[in-house]
């Protein structure tokens, strides 16, 4: 695939300027599967100061290429369409590219699926960072924005949605419809996009009274698969939908600028979402075919009002190139966010972005591939890698630091400004600093160096000292490995154990870090507190490293602190010293069995089971390995019966009980209890019910006809994908050779040349899922030797979104190794050694190799610390 780089586009954006472009696809044939391309043709009008360029385009063919009536010669390589006799007089030049596209199976492009419940054929597009060009000719560059207006035939029965509104639709005597969108606003290539199929429709409205006496109304539409409609919870939907727009609207000062507000839920998605302006897109993970809890819930609304923000920060202030991607993900992830606990029922969203994303970006921002939130990328295949947990989720951490320094009405005045400002245009960081400067009186240049600029978390501890009871100096040291020292504006809590166990915060210390060491006058002469919490109410982005009177109340008593968002600091905290190989994951373990059954946070529990099973997997040293997966699914499966009966905590338990269970073969009769119905007011929906037969399927106790039983039951898309996933994850050679097979690999010994896969997106993931079952190490040695031999075939011969599931979904981390150095880990070795011997693969492929060894040294490292302590332990 042509990866276009930053210089070539800041070239190519200094000579042309691109003044509108239109967009014809011909979708008649999309129904038969044997037609695998459909016709498309890019008008664009342009001026140019030289008198050659080129347009992107990775489809299979190019018939023509016209520029101001005359045909030029067709010059299509390496995705790039060469144009010449453009006019450099200043006047504007037309070109016309004719071509094909090929239909999606990746969820890249124009994605097409059959849905197998009534056989009709639904189309998507998909096009972050870089994808519009697999649909038509065009300029793949955010900065070269230009109005489109798309033009679609289609088959009459279907409705065909865009950005805008539809103008006109036509009726063909072929019995198709011609549908012709009206020209949008300035957009980037990336967030244009087309739906159509026959999709179900929800209508709703939100209106209001703009300062001028006229009035705003947008039409809001929501869709999804017609099979799928009885389960479209529309009404919550459309409602967060409402909330938010009231508060963007109020927030922003500028009224929503893109017309209509479609929200579509579609199949085989590869994101969350996509904010293409006026016609957002969902997985259909949102859509609740089974049992959500409200941490489910309000993880949706979060994402529909991530989204929302970005018809702001993204689509009508859009970033220069790649590097300031943060301008719009960390924003709208932090207004996301901030909308959701402001504006709507879910008012413990910063609970769960404490526990649950900000984990994503602690791990990601250790990584030796870490980067600052401002990054540095070089071209389009560094992009596509940098949607990451340091661009969303910590760049929101350091957004929320940002309004915790310079208060929240200074920080939306900023914001006001800078879509006055920069309405329609492409922006970079200056363009952001200057208006947050004047709107705030602050010089932020030094806060921009320290928290955008810069990479790796910093690392607070208390130190205490006292004397009779009471504190005498209370310190905060920083830590940074990065070798930046940066300012903090947190809150120090104070916790001690009242007469019935409970951690009870006595003292609120609002302080400024600044420095190596900072001490915290307020807190001379209070008692000294059972637990010292830095960033309590978590208004910063750092590890908190906690002091050991603190680490044993925690691990004793975390679960008692009132306040959620407390409580999910604290947490956090333990969770971080686990990973680090600093706290014993046993220690850890312990503390989660002990605490979490009385935990009432839904998404505390969710988290905390999820972190509890990753440090069983992950951290624990290999000798305790077996009978932690016991205690695991005898714990969860004992927490079922004390739940509310049919309760959203039951559920969460259910969950968790069904995956260690795919991990303990001693619970395959417990399962078979839970299938049985034998759980009081637990519901067996068809997800829950498919996570407990893949677990029987992992540890050898159903079969073939069983699970086959089980599908034609309610034989759907997504039970399919369980179906096969539970087939795959059998403890059988033969099972796990046809898997291989079937992701287009050749088997172990054979040629060298990966074939290409049959497979979607999302039928890649569900055979990734079976294949590496954590109980079936034994089965998956032959395949460690094939992966690093295959390494660069699986990358350049696959679309990056499926090349990367491959590299990371069989990296052979689950080969143990003996007890001892990291360095004596085979697989450790077996990386160290591609790596330097592929010193000149592709950048993207070896940032994948280097995450994925980087994530089995610390789990290496925290084992070999674990079994020392067990050790000592055992020797005291």
């Amino acid at each position: 695939m042509s990866n276009l780089t930053r210089a070539e586009t800041r070239a190519r954006a200094a000579r042309l300027t691109v003044h509108a472009v239109t967009v014809e696809l011909d979708l008649r044939a999309a129904r038969d599967p044997g037609t695998a391309t459909f016709p498309t043709t890019s008008t664009l009008r342009l001026t140019s100061t030289a008198p050659a360029t080129w347009l992107d385009f990775l489809g299979p063919r190019v018939h023509a290429v016209v520029v101001d009536g005359q045909e030029r010669e067709v010059r299509l390589s390496d995705g790039r369409v060469t144009v010449d006799g453009l006019r450099t007089d200043g006047g504007e030049s037309t070109v016309v590219v004719r071509g094909e596209g090929a239909y999606s199976r990746t969820g890249e492009g124009l994605h097409r699926f059959v849905d197998p419940v009534d056989g009709e054929t639904y189309l998507y597009t998909q096009y972050e960072p870089a994808d519009a060009r697999r649909v038509f000719a065009c300029c793949e560059q955010p900065d070269l924005k230009a109005p489109y207006g798309f033009v679609v035939t289609a088959p009459a029965e279907w409705h065909v949605l865009s950005n805008s509104a539809a103008e006109t639709v036509t009726d063909n005597d072929d019995g198709s419809r011609t549908w012709v969108f009206s020209p949008t606003p300035p957009l980037s290539t990336y967030i244009t996009a087309v739906v159509a199929g026959p999709y179900h429709r929800e209508e709703s409205h939100w209106s209001r009274e703009l300062p001028d006496g006229g009035g705003l109304d947008v039409p809001l539409g929501l869709w999804c698969r017609a099979s799928l409609a009885p389960y479209l919870d529309a009404e919550e939907f459309l409602e967060v939908t409402r909330q938010g727009l009231d508060l963007f609207h109020d927030a922003f000062a500028y009224p929503y600028p893109w017309g209509k507000y479609d929200q579509v839920l579609v199949p085989e998605y590869n994101l969350g979402a996509m904010e293409n302006p006026g016609l957002v897109t969902f997985t259909e993970a949102y859509l609740f075919r089974s049992q959500a809890t409200e941490a489910q819930r309000e993880a949706r609304a979060t994402t529909i009002l991530h989204e929302m923000a970005h018809m702001w920060f993204g689509d009508l202030a859009t970033m220069r190139w790649w590097d300031d991607l943060w301008l719009k993900e960390s924003f709208a992830d932090y207004m996301g966010t901030h909308a959701t606990a402001t504006a709507t029922r879910f008012t413990s969203a910063w609970t769960s972005f404490a526990l649950r994303r900000k984990a994503w970006a602690y791990r990601q921002d250790q990584l030796p591939t870490t980067h600052p939130v401002v990054a540095d990328i070089p071209d389009l295949e560094a992009a596509k890698q940098n949607f990451d947990g340091i661009t969303y989720a910590k760049g929101a951490s350091v957004l929320k630091q940002l309004v915790a320094f310079v208060g929240e009405e200074a920080f939306l005045s900023g914001a006001r400004a800078y879509f006055r400002r920069h309405a329609y245009a492409s922006t970079s960081l200056p363009d952001l600093l200057t208006v947050l400067e004047e709107a705030s009186g602050r010089d932020l240049s030094a806060w921009s160096r320290q928290w955008l600029q810069t990479s790796g978390p910093s690392t607070l501890t208390t130190e205490l000292d006292s004397a009779g009871g009471r504190v005498t100096t209370l310190r905060v040291r920083q830590d940074d490995d990065g070798g930046t020292l940066r300012d903090h504006r947190l809150v120090l809590g104070c916790y001690t154990t009242d007469d019935d166990g409970t951690l009870v915060r006595t003292h609120r210390l609002e302080t400024e870090v600044s420095g190596s060491v900072t001490e915290v006058p307020d807190a001379a002469g209070i008692p000294v507190p059972d637990l010292v919490l830095v960033n309590d109410d978590d208004l910063t982005y750092a590890k908190i490293r906690l002091d050991g009177r603190s680490t044993a109340t925690a691990l004793r008593a975390a679960g008692t602190i009132t306040e959620p968002l407390s409580r999910a600091v604290l947490w956090s905290a333990l969770w971080n010293a686990t990973r680090d190989g600093v706290l014993p994951a046993a220690a850890f373990l312990d503390a989660v069995v002990s605490q979490l059954p009385t935990e009432t946070e839904i998404g505390i529990v969710r988290d905390l089971l999820a972190h509890a099973t990753s440090a069983v997997e992950h951290y624990l040293p290999v000798d305790q390995r077996s009978g932690a997966r016991g205690l695991l699914a005898a714990e969860t499966f004992a927490q079922l019966g004390r739940c509310t009966a049919g309760s959203g905590l039951q559920l969460v338990w259910a969950r968790a009980f069904a995956g260690a269970a795919a991990r303990a073969p001693e619970a395959a009769s417990q399962v078979r209890e839970v299938l049985a119905g034998e759980v009081a007011g637990l519901r067996l929906d068809p997800d829950l019910r498919w996570s407990l037969w893949q677990a029987l399927a992992a540890v050898g106790a159903a079969g073939e006809a069983e699970l086959d039983a089980e599908l034609a039951q309610e034989d759907t898309a997504t039970t399919r994908l369980a179906h096969r996933a539970a087939l795959v994850g059998r403890p059988d050679a033969a099972v796990k050779a046809r898997a291989w097979a079937a992701l287009g690999l050749p088997e172990p010994g054979g040629p060298a040349h990966p074939g290409e896969s049959a497979l979607s997106n999302d039928e890649v993931d569900a055979v990734l899922d079976g294949l590496t079952q954590p109980l079936h190490a034994d089965l998956l040695d032959t395949y460690v030797e094939p992966y690093f031999e295959l390494l660069p075939q699986l990358w350049s011969g696959r679309s990056i979104e499926i090349a990367e599931r491959l590299v990371q979904g069989l990296y052979p981390d689950w080969v143990d190794g003996p007890a001892g150095a990291v360095e004596e880990h085979p697989v450790v070795a077996r990386t160290r050694r591609w790596l330097a011997e592929h010193d000149d693969a592709a950048a993207g492929l070896r940032r994948c190799l280097l995450e994925q060894l980087d994530d089995l040294e610390r789990a290496v490292r925290a084992r070999g610390a674990g079994s020392r302590r067990s050790r000592d332990d055992r020797a005291g």
